[in-house]
């Protein structure tokens, strides 16, 4: 009986810890999800009560709005460059910085600060630093003997590229972070017997490192994608979307609809267009990944 009853007092602790977090997720998450649901089969703007209109947002969204495709096409442009250069970027910046010797602990921490600066700062100092005519950029290309080079953010041609500069600008961040930790839990043994066996640096590296090292892999590539996918601020703060809707992501057509143009329910219906779009993407990722992530040592 006491038994039972210190059972029952820690569970009603438990319960009491986690009320706040729990009455701040049912106010503040999951009803405003819910009732976006509702508003996204609706037309509203904040000067009008919400009127059911049904599919209608979304039939709207799939074939008379030509910035929703224009986003969609940049996005997904986005997403298919920035992904593997910024996974690449960060785990040959793991492998560089997983070496031992006297200061690494500084350098770790030099790669690390881009990560942890505002991203508002950030795009505006990259802003002037890709200015065509007087950016630090342009001059040291001028100085290497290319006459005209690439206008950056203010061609089209150029401006998601200078985009993604400007993130790779922090891949010393968490993916770097994330590599560096399952770098450091991989055997030491397993590369001295490969040693052994005759095996070079690329062996070890392809056959050793890459698939102990594939849950880090895993984790990294989803969180990329799911934060290229909602590419936002550095865009927004350094070009609006500009020029000629070339950084017009889809993130920022939707804040457009919603924020700017006050159509409340169309921007719903395109945040659970998104939110369909990555749901699937993710239970397709999780399903292709049993082939080839390997957890702890079921390999060996």
């Amino acid at each position: 009986m006491r038994q039972r009853y210190y059972l029952q007092r820690q569970s009603l602790t438990g319960i009491l810890y986690i009320l706040p977090w729990l009455v701040g997720f049912m106010l503040f998450i999951l009803g405003p999800m819910l009732y976006s649901i509702v508003l996204s089969f609706s037309k509203y703007s904040l000067a009008s009560t919400p009127k059911f209109v049904g599919l209608s947002n979304y039939v709207e969204a799939l074939t008379g709005d030509d910035i929703f495709w224009i986003s969609v096409k940049n996005t997904v442009w986005y997403v298919a460059f920035f992904v593997p250069l910024a996974t690449i970027g960060s785990l040959a910046l793991a492998l560089l910085l997983n070496n031992q010797f006297k200061g690494i602990s500084i350098f770790r921490t030099i790669f690390y600060l881009p990560s942890v600066t505002p991203i508002v700062a950030m795009a505006l100092i990259w802003v002037w630093i890709f200015t065509p005519d007087f950016g630090i950029l342009n001059y040291l290309l001028m100085k290497l003997g290319i006459s005209k080079p690439p206008r950056w953010l203010a061609s089209p041609e150029w401006s998601k590229p200078g985009i993604i500069i400007m993130q790779l600008w922090k891949i010393g961040g968490p993916r770097m972070i994330i590599f560096l930790a399952g770098l450091q839990e991989i055997p030491e043994r397993l590369y001295e017997s490969a040693e052994i066996d005759g095996a070079n640096m690329f062996d070890k590296f392809i056959h050793i490192t890459l698939p102990l090292l594939s849950p880090a892999i895993f984790l990294n590539i989803i969180t990329t994608v799911m934060r290229a996918f909602q590419v936002f601020a550095i865009s927004y703060v350094a070009t609006r979307g500009g020029p000629l809707k070339s950084t017009t992501f889809y993130a920022i057509h939707l804040y457009n609809k919603a924020f700017r143009y006050f159509q409340l329910g169309y921007g719903c219906s395109l945040a659970w267009i998104f939110f369909v779009f990555l749901l699937l993407f993710t239970l397709l990722y999780f399903k292709l990944s049993k082939r080839w992530v390997h957890y702890g040592m079921e390999m060996y």
